[in-house]
């Protein structure tokens, strides 16, 4: 399991064989069954996680019970509510498994002591959170500039691996639009194939 972690490491960052399994060693395997939670709105969040496999949705629900969904979370993702995570404080959102999945997590306390003895996990982390704040700007433009059925097509280009692991439902949720949309859209592009 750790092997896929230090895989994707090296994707990012030059580091010795030494300094990595030190930093993954740090990681504790969990395996959180379809429909359980990695966290629940108001826990605060302890870890971070790095998915093994399976599939994971970070969501709030509404005043109206609807689900909005800020991302998927599946193989070589990272995972977590980093507001609660560095700030310590009550969580705004859920993680929770869509399938049965499993994760490996780290503390917020060995990270960040991981930081101080091993100057390139800082730096792959901050790496990642670049890409990630890259990610969240270009969706927000979308999302302000883009019809519907563009965010969608955008997505399943995007995401192939991904989209048909989830139901209409839970893109919907992702795109802010209503299951009829995706199933109108959806038929729309069978009938011109």
């Amino acid at each position: 399991m750790i092997d896929a972690l230090k895989k994707h490491i090296r994707e990012y960052i030059e580091i010795s064989d030494e300094k990595l399994e030190k930093y993954c060693s740090a990681f504790s395997l969990q395996k959180i069954k379809k429909k359980g939670f990695l966290l629940k709105e108001g826990d605060i969040c302890e870890a971070e996680g790095f998915v093994m496999n399976g599939c994971f949705k970070v969501f709030r629900t509404d005043s109206n019970a609807d689900e909005q969904i800020l991302y998927f979370a599946v193989e070589d993702w990272w995972i977590s509510d980093i507001d609660s995570f560095i700030n310590q404080i009550p969580s705004q959102l859920n993680i929770q498994a869509i399938e049965d999945s499993e994760i490996l997590l780290i503390s917020k306390e060995d990270k960040e002591k991981l930081y101080l003895e091993i100057p390139e996990i800082e730096r792959l982390m901050r790496l990642k959170f670049q890409m990630s704040i890259i990610a969240l700007q270009r969706r927000i433009i979308d999302n302000l500039s883009k019809p519907s059925d563009e965010l969608y097509r955008d997505f399943l280009k995007k995401y192939p691996k991904t989209a048909h692991r989830l139901t209409n439902i839970q893109i919907a949720a992702y795109l802010g639009v209503t299951p009829e949309f995706i199933s109108r859209i959806r038929r729309k592009m069978v009938s011109r194939n």
